[in-house]
């Protein structure tokens, strides 16, 4: 009886607990959606009056508009460039055994775990020092540094879970290289890809810190963002810029979460992926 309620006073403070976590992270974040509704230039709690004529000016803001399109192209560029490097490092580290794999394992999560403030000062550094000028391919290639590594986390983890003696079944059976990797690996890694890319879209998005350092006269949102803060005339256009940061950033995280959560005990898998037999039949009737 005694562990029973404890059991249950563990479960009601975990909850609570979790409660004032999301609220403590969340709550601001709803006040800044709220204030990029607020009629009137200052803020003030609550707000007298909801309007959605800020969204309108910093449309027409054209320092926000050229701050939009520069993210989104940092954001792609920085993903096709992780999709690429952390697949084929994934791949490398996960079918071959030599010397250093695990320190290449290591050197690759590294960058993500590292204040962003180091990244920057090094990439910075090592710009400077190769005589190139900073530019939106500086911006990418510093944000890559980050994005390769949560494309590398998921399809190292993907092919982890993929049974090897698929791929040597496909083999026997008679299936080359390409045959095997188009009709047995690339059913079970999409996803992992997919779900890699929309991270990397939304890391690269959102980041400032690597980006003062590696941007130069390049502005992008979270850039300008930091630059208007201040100022009390843009802080409604800042309110506004910030929540389509927010929605831009969370939109990829969700359907990447989507992606590649576990179903549920009873319940029809998120992704849909041929049974191994039906993959191999796959594969043998190509050969």
């Amino acid at each position: 009886m005694a562990t029973a309620v404890e059991t249950r006073g563990v479960r009601i403070f975990m909850r609570v607990t979790s409660v004032l976590v999301l609220a403590f992270l969340y709550v601001p974040l709803a006040v800044i959606f709220l204030y990029a509704f607020n009629s009137t230039v200052g803020q003030k709690w609550p707000p007298s009056a909801l309007t959605t004529h800020w969204f309108g000016v910093a449309w027409r803001n054209t320092e926000v508009r050229e701050a939009l399109f520069t993210s989104v192209r940092a954001a792609l560029g920085a993903t096709v460039i992780a999709l690429g490097l952390g697949s084929l490092a994934a791949f490398a580290v996960h079918r071959f055994k030599f010397f250093g794999r695990e320190a290449l394992s290591f050197v690759l999560v590294l960058p993500i775990a590292l204040p962003g403030i180091i990244t920057g000062l090094a990439l910075n550094s090592a710009i400077s020092s190769s005589g190139l000028s900073f530019s939106l391919l500086t911006i990418i290639v510093g944000h890559a540094t980050f994005c390769v590594v949560v494309v590398y986390n998921n399809v190292i983890a993907r092919l982890r879970r993929t049974p090897g003696s698929l791929v040597e079944a496909s083999m026997d059976l008679g299936a080359d290289g390409w045959q095997t990797f188009r009709y047995v690996i690339w059913p079970n890694l999409a996803t992992a890809l997919v779900a890699g890319g929309l991270l990397a879209f939304a890391l690269s998005f959102d980041e400032v810190v690597v980006t003062i350092f590696t941007a130069g006269p390049q502005i992008t949102l979270p850039i300008w963002i930091f630059n208007n803060l201040l100022r009390p005339t843009r802080l409604p256009q800042v309110n506004v810029v910030a929540m389509v940061v927010v929605l831009a950033s969370f939109v990829p995280v969700y359907l990447a979460v989507r992606l590649t959560r576990e179903p549920a005990p009873g319940r029809f898998p998120a992704e849909v992926v041929p049974k191994p037999q039906e993959q191999l039949a796959v594969a043998s009737a190509a050969v």
